[in-house]
């Protein structure tokens, strides 16, 4: 089994995330519970390269309007132009820590992922927080990659793999923060929910998880040997595979 430390594209890594069944599932159960409806006004912070801007201005109609931003021009370029037959859409360069739009001008503000990789997420939900209209909502999916395991006959092998993963994320367990985050940003929580993220599929998982690339990784940095790695992987292609981990969907309320 050959190992590489090869970054995948970004962009088709988010599309290809997005189009798995439990990207599907998980983005769905969010879309529901921040209770999208015709006329809101909708902030995707974090939007990438548009990947969900085109469902939300659907769900808000003509009669609302959705507002992406990102940090990177040009994941900012690519969802302009992805999204340029959309009326109701528009996509604007900004950071998290202080978004570019002015104190109470959206209905709905969602963050899917994000949070794990900004510097301070306390600022990112308080900048949240401060662009809501009273009642407005704030939807979060984040995940916890505290709980990642891999079902596997070596269960030493498959923790160093979790922690190693876990160790590369900025805010690893800032899924299970969201609550208290969002109230001390003044939001009262609505509503929490833990979505369970099973991977049955190898070629998905490796998608998800990056298998090859970060058990690579994993060898460089010396949290395994070369020779359990290649092992593992060989196990992880041939016969069942599972591996699972923890999404957190949280609305809080301004």
């Amino acid at each position: 089994m050959t190992l590489s430390t090869q970054v995948p594209d970004q962009v088709g890594y988010l599309d290809a995330a997005a189009r798995t069944d439990a990207g599907r599932a998980y983005k769905a159960r969010l879309a529901v519970a921040l209770d999208l409806r015709p006329g809101l006004d909708v902030l995707d912070i974090g939007c990438g390269p548009g990947t969900d801007l085109a469902v939300l201005a659907d769900a808000v109609t003509a009669t609302g309007s959705v507002v992406g931003v990102d940090r990177d021009p040009g994941m900012v370029g690519l969802a302009r132009a992805r999204l340029a037959g959309r009326a109701n859409v528009a996509v604007r360069t900004g950071d998290a820590h202080a978004l570019p739009l002015p104190a109470g001008s959206v209905d709905r503000a969602r963050t899917d992922r994000v949070l794990q990789h900004v510097e301070d997420p306390a600022v990112a939900i308080a900048q949240a927080a401060r662009v809501l209209r009273g009642g407005g909502l704030l939807g979060m999916a984040e995940p916890d990659w505290d709980t990642l395991a891999v079902a596997d006959e070596d269960v030493e092998v498959s923790r160093a793999f979790a922690r190693f993963v876990a160790g590369r994320v900025r805010n690893p367990t800032v899924g299970r923060q969201l609550p208290r985050l969002a109230a001390a940003a003044a939001l009262a929580v609505d509503s929490v929910e833990a979505f369970a993220v099973v991977l049955r599929d190898p070629a998905v998982a490796e998608q998800i998880l990056g298998l090859r690339r970060n058990v690579a990784r994993a060898v460089g940095a010396g949290m395994l040997t070369a020779d359990a790695a290649h092992a593992w992987l060989a196990r992880r292609h041939a016969g069942e595979f599972l591996a699972g981990f923890t999404v957190y969907l949280v609305t809080a309320r301004s």
